[in-house]
């Protein structure tokens, strides 16, 4: 599983839309969708803005070892 799964994955189980996150994070609801399909890649600080909302590390987002966050 990719970046773009997991960070999907975290943001379904967490009952967030894509332009509920997108909010969050403050980029455009189809840039996470690119994000999420592995179209597009992130950057470190995006990526930490990401593993805030949901309660992990960054490294947790890379190595697919993120546990659901705020559920």
């Amino acid at each position: 599983m990719d970046i773009g799964e997991t960070i999907k994955n975290l943001r379904t189980k967490n009952n967030l839309t894509q332009s509920e996150l997108a909010e969050k994070i403050g980029i455009a609801r189809a840039s996470l969708c690119q994000i999420e399909r592995g179209t597009r890649t992130i950057s470190l600080p995006l990526g930490k803005q990401i593993a805030d909302v949901f309660g992990c590390t960054v490294d947790d987002l890379i190595m697919n070892k993120a546990s659901g966050g705020k559920i």
